[in-house]
């Protein structure tokens, strides 16, 4: 059935990264009109996880508070889909540079190489440049490349690493680059071996990624609105879509009614007819979010309340290839992570960081306390890091990756400790105590508690997720970071984008060629690289 893409309407569900780039192709490459084109958001605001704001806490000290829940890396050979998009979106602050020239810009000055990644119990900065793999730890790795997801299952990574490869330098800096704990999924990390082969050999500095000017929210999601409203999108905040009906047995397999909750004006439900298409984001890592700030501890929701799994779950007992959700949101204390974002009224931390690790602000990466016991991790960005982020403050953000266990300096769990205590933690873990006083008096901390951080990689099967455009789908496609894309990773913008531009293209036969993923494997010269970098 072919459809004239200027009588075709788009009714995309969650305005999200995912959402966003559906209309942008939809508009860009396939003709849609803009207006035909329909963004419902249960939220007041779009991104989905790409934030980047004020705290939405009540602050008493009379500065502006600033929160990021997550921090994202881009890297130029893995995101193409993304550089494909972002190459026609004009930037923030300037009409005549689009986004991705900005970035490229930005990174011609503000150039990566980190110098402090691996920091031990001493404060001692390590020599991340020795990676300590023996030779059963390469031997286990091209086993795992070796293997096809099939075989693999629904392994974990240490059913198939030895307890030497997680103790290596190499698996702390991978690790907490990507976010992968040792009962992850092992044919993610798999696919992750395949996808960043190229940063094998320089994972250490991490001089392969890039970043965007402003934090994610103001450099891309802000742009790419600001486009889509000038080309008539119609973006409905405060709508949640809460049903989806497909046809019966025998029928083309359409989806032909959505239903819907508006804030304000209640129930109703939207027919899907000939041209109507729909794009169905499912799941989110950032569902039940909660915030803590310098007195008070961020609660960890256990049972789904704010609708971030509701959809799929009432989509995935329509038919068997609508996925498993449960896959993913089932076991919370394998997935949770608690973030932390430091507001600094003054400089004074900031200098001796910079000191400390030999970095200007933006021009290192995350730097790990391997041995603490909430296994903590910081990064400091460029300053500014928000647009509007007011003169002599200065922002970090960092992360833990153990906090049900106690810290080193602060005896209890990082899940059950104040902003100020973890603030107090990180400062012992720098060996800086000599200014605590100082830097407590003069930092606002906006912690964030994410029940789902990390569910993406979740041990599963190839059925748990469903296709993009599940199998006869006529008029509707899934979106984000749950869906199935072979060979592609997930946890990374690029996926949410990349996916958008398989169902644009292929529902509206957009003869444009999409990105192929980047093989680094393939080329000779970053193969030896890889392989001379296992033996350091």
């Amino acid at each position: 059935m072919t459809i004239d893409p200027k009588q075709a309407h788009l009714w995309i569900v969650g305005g999200g990264i995912a959402g966003m780039a559906t209309a942008a192709f939809a508009i860009r490459d396939a003709g849609v009109p803009g207006e035909n084109i329909h963004i419902l958001e249960e939220l007041q605001i779009t991104g989905g996880s790409m934030d980047g704001s004020n705290s939405p806490l009540v602050h008493d000290t009379g500065h502006d508070v600033l929160v990021t829940r997550g921090g994202r890396m881009f890297e130029d050979e893995a995101y193409q889909s993304t550089w494909d998009l972002f190459s026609t979106i004009p930037s923030l602050e300037d009409p005549e540079v689009t986004v991705r020239q900005e970035i490229l810009d930005f990174n011609s000055v503000i150039k990566t190489h980190a110098h402090a990644r691996l920091v031990d119990g001493q404060h001692q900065i390590l020599d991340p440049t020795q990676y300590g793999l023996n030779t059963r730890d390469r031997f286990e790795m091209t086993r795992v490349l070796a293997l096809s997801e099939e075989m693999l299952g629904a392994r974990r990574i240490d059913e198939m690493f030895s307890e030497h490869f997680l103790t290596t330098s190499f698996w702390q800096m991978w690790r907490t680059t990507f976010a992968f704990q040792k009962w992850h999924s092992a044919a993610e990390l798999r696919r992750y071996f395949l996808r960043f082969v190229q940063e094998f050999d320089r994972i250490y500095s991490l001089s392969g990624i890039c970043r965007t000017k402003y934090n994610q929210y103001d450099s891309m999601i802000v742009p790419l609105q600001r486009w889509l409203v000038d080309q008539g999108v119609d973006v409905r905040f405060g709508t949640r879509v809460t049903d989806v009906d497909f046809a019966g047995p025998g029928e083309p397999r359409r989806a032909t009614r959505l239903y819907v909750e508006d804030a304000t004006a209640g129930a109703s439900t939207i027919k899907l007819g000939r041209n109507d298409f729909t794009f169905i984001t499912i799941g989110s890592i950032t569902a039940d979010t909660t915030y803590g700030g310098n007195d008070t501890v961020p609660l960890l929701v256990r049972d789904r309340v704010d609708h971030g799994w509701s959809l799929w779950e009432e989509l995935a007992k329509k038919a068997p290839d609508f996925g498993r959700p449960n896959t993913f949101y089932g076991n919370i204390d394998e997935n949770k992570w608690e973030s932390f974002t430091l507001t600094m009224h003054g400089d004074t931390l900031l200098n001796r960081i910079i000191e400390y690790t030999g970095n200007e602000p933006g021009t290192g990466a995350l730097t790990t306390w391997i041995e603490s016991g909430w296994h903590l991790s910081m990064v400091v960005p460029a300053q500014p890091h928000f647009p509007q982020q007011q003169e002599n403050t200065n922002t970090l953000w960092g992360y833990g990756f153990e906090i049900d266990n106690e810290g080193d300096y602060v005896q209890k769990k990082m899940s059950q400790a104040t902003g100020r205590e973890i603030l107090t933690e990180l400062v012992h873990q720098l060996g800086f105590e000599d200014i605590l006083d100082e830097v407590l008096a003069t930092t606002d901390v906006t912690t964030v508690m994410m029940p789902y951080a990390s569910a993406l990689f979740s041990r599963r099967v190839p059925q748990d997720r469903p296709k993009v455009i599940p199998d006869g789908a006529q008029n509707f496609a899934f979106l984000g970071q749950f869906t199935e894309l072979p060979g592609d990773v997930v946890f990374t913008v690029e996926y949410s984008i990349h996916g958008a531009m398989h169902a644009v293209y292929e529902f509206f036969g957009v003869e444009r060629l999409i990105p192929p993923i980047y093989q680094g494997l393939r080329d000779p010269k970053v193969a030896v690289k890889a392989l001379l970098a296992a033996y350091k």
